[in-house]
């Protein structure tokens, strides 16, 4: 029997582009289904009660949430194709360690909302400390990178996938902030062009006009111009 593989998700969710990379580097069919995150649907809500978020990956009727652990899920199951964790322990612990750095202390995923408004909507001393808090993120990120190709080395995984979704968001964030990401941190943005480059990735993401298109519209919507 063939498998069943569903995901709920949001298009401009960051976490919901992981969960897609990773199912596009193993080639993954699966059904996606765009949620209404202001009227969540029963299925949603059914499968998982819990957080009632997005995304989950439903697998054979049986839901996987929060997107790191539905990242790593896919590479166990299908673990015959384009490995994303390192074989080696240390090394896949290593890149474990990284990417849940990623989702309990960078500020644009750990704080994503509360992160973006205040590049949106603050100005002065708030502002300034949002973009602070933003470039220290990039730059201790580049400084992990080093002059390695990926985080994990000369191949794409478990930490890019995890990272590489926030690049989206990058154009509304320098925009409305007035920073130059690329000429602060030139590997950084290296690397992120390296990985758009990929078929799995250029797929699965958004252009970045269109996510700085949706921010407007947010803008628009809490009555900023």
């Amino acid at each position: 029997m063939a498998d069943e593989v569903v995901l709920l998700d949001f298009w401009a969710s960051p976490f919901g582009m992981r969960v897609r990379i990773a199912l596009a580097e193993k080639g993954i069919k699966y059904d996606y289904k765009e949620e209404d995150l202001r009227n969540k649907s029963p299925l949603l809500l059914q499968m998982n009660p819990v957080h009632k978020k997005i995304p989950v990956l439903i697998h054979n009727g049986k839901p996987i949430c929060e997107s790191l652990i539905a990242v790593q899920y896919i590479d166990e199951v299908w673990n015959d194709r384009s490995p994303l964790l390192p074989s080696d322990p240390y090394q896949r612990a290593h890149a474990r360690f990284w990417a849940d750095f990623v989702d309990k202390e960078v500020p644009f995923c750990v704080n994503f909302c509360d992160c973006c408004l205040k590049f949106w909507t603050t100005k002065g001393e708030e502002q300034e400390a949002a973009k602070k808090g933003f470039m220290d993120a990039i730059k201790l990120l580049e400084e992990q990178l080093g002059d390695k190709a990926y985080f994990g080395g000369d191949k794409f995984g478990f930490v890019d996938v995890a990272v590489i979704p926030f690049y989206t968001w990058f154009k509304g964030y320098e925009i409305f902030g007035n920073i130059d990401t690329e000429k602060e941190c030139p590997k950084f943005i290296a690397w992120a062009k390296r990985c758009m480059q990929k078929e799995s990735v250029s797929k699965s993401l958004p252009e970045q006009e269109k996510v700085y298109d949706f921010i407007v519209q947010i803008r628009k919507n809490i009555g900023i111009e």
